[in-house]
């Protein structure tokens, strides 16, 4: 939180014990949020994107299908995630370019297309997805409106938002929804009664060797280490350098041991909020859902409108207020890695920084990607079934990818002293391993 805020801290407790009051306690918290924010970025707000509504139904249908036994899970995909992220993040920052722009420059263009057909395509699923969600969610509590005009007008909202509003500002927006997920620690607080269960099998791994368990693995590790989120962080920390005036790539390329410090921090507290509402979200499942006999939910709403008659009015809506606040934060996202990814592929000028004049094709793309995603919840297709089965397609690309993403960052020509280091190619190595394996294994079954 910085020294300075511990120093003002200090004065105010100094002054006298019996004049702290609820106004003094409301004005730390405000420095400390303050000093938090400053420090925390693009790994954090790629953290909280990856427990959107789409990862949310994923989750919570784990957790509905097989109870605490894919609890371990959480645990299994954190170092899995960070390393993942620091990798791309890392790219970014060091060669002041996106992770497309480079595999451009070094790689075949063939591999390119593979990477950007996919993250067009998913993450289109995963915007129509987390739009119905968002809409289902707000008419629970306000039924009185339509969902379409509520779908409409979601969407309407966003892109006002991501278009309109400066990425400075917009940052901090992104930033503040994330914090809609605590909702979910607080709903696993609200339904649990049994918390030394819940940690015995936390730590203890449940697998079983058949095809729906597998399948549910390889969903689970899709959803959580996603292409988009490779292409999202490695662009944002491009865009944070631009935000303090290196406009050029000659003067972005590079960077210090302090901005990689910053960097590394940074994503471990992003990717570790993000498992643990991860672990939260399939602990609330398990302890409601499967307990009483309830092993399918085929979506968010269903989910928030089950938990009422089995833990109470306020519990569905704590649930449902985090779909909606994680929603907004992960439509943006989703829609602009999706436009990176393209715009650097066609050499299109683009940037969350730039204005609408200055960038048509890249903002062009997250309307497009955004009204066909609006456009999945109205023509009969099942966008959570269609969600279900793009994460395992991600599960089974990601491996294919992340070997890409790996030889990039131990290119010494890009990444010069930055390359990965032993530490980083183990962990990285073991997650393609890992998701390679489990995708493999649906097929064997």
């Amino acid at each position: 939180m910085g020294f300075d805020i511990l120093t003002k801290v200090d004065d105010i407790v100094n002054i006298s014990f019996s004049k702290i009051d609820f106004s003094v306690i409301i004005y730390i918290m405000k420095l400390s949020l303050k000093g938090l924010f400053k420090n925390i970025g693009p790994g954090f707000i790629t953290g909280t994107s990856d427990d959107d509504p789409s990862g949310i139904a994923a989750y919570t249908q784990v957790g509905a299908q097989f109870g605490f036994g894919m609890l371990w899970t959480a645990f299994l995909m954190l170092p899995l995630m960070i390393s993942a992220q620091e990798m791309s993040a890392r790219i970014g920052l060091v060669s002041g370019q996106g992770i497309v722009a480079i595999l451009k420059k070094h790689y075949p263009k063939i591999i390119v297309y593979v990477f950007v057909a996919l993250i067009l395509v998913a993450n289109t699923i995963n915007i129509g997805a987390d739009i119905g969600a968002i809409a289902d969610c707000v008419h629970l509590i306000i039924p009185q409106i339509p969902f379409t005009v509520l779908a409409i007008g979601l969407c309407v909202m966003i892109l006002s938002l991501e278009i309109l509003v400066s990425y400075k500002h917009y940052v901090n927006i992104l930033k503040w929804l994330g914090l809609c997920l605590l909702s979910y620690a607080l709903t696993l607080i609200l339904v649990t009664n049994n918390w030394s269960e819940l940690l015995f099998h936390a730590f203890i791994p449940q697998i079983t060797f058949n095809q729906q368990f597998m399948i549910a693995l390889t969903a689970v590790l899709g959803t959580t280490i996603s292409p988009y989120l490779f292409i999202w962080q490695g662009n944002e920390e491009v865009e944070e350098e631009i935000a303090i005036g290196r406009t050029s790539i000659k003067k972005r390329r590079g960077a210090t041991k302090k901005e990689i410090r910053g960097m590394r921090w940074d994503t471990v507290i992003g990717m570790a909020f993000s498992n643990i509402i991860t672990f939260c979200i399939i602990a609330t499942a398990a302890n409601t859902f499967f307990k009483n006999g309830i092993f399918d939910i085929t979506s968010t709403a269903q989910a928030a409108q089950a938990l009422e008659p089995l833990a109470g009015r306020f519990a569905s809506l704590v649930f449902s207020f985090g779909v909606i606040g994680t929603g907004l934060l992960a439509i943006p996202i989703l829609s602009a890695s999706a436009s990176y990814a393209l715009s650097e592929t066609l050499n299109w000028r683009e940037g969350l920084y730039r204005k609408f004049h200055q960038a048509h094709g890249f903002y062009g793309v997250i309307t497009a990607a955004t009204a066909i995603g609006l456009l999945i919840n109205f023509i009969g297709i099942n966008p959570i079934k269609a969600l279900f089965w793009a994460a395992v397609l991600n599960g089974i690309v990601t491996p294919i990818l992340l070997a890409v993403i790996i030889k990039v960052a131990n290119n010494k020509k890009v990444m010069g002293k930055y390359k990965n280091g032993k530490l980083s190619n183990t962990f990285t190595i073991l997650t393609l391993i890992l998701t390679a394996l489990s995708a493999s294994l649906i097929f064997i079954f």
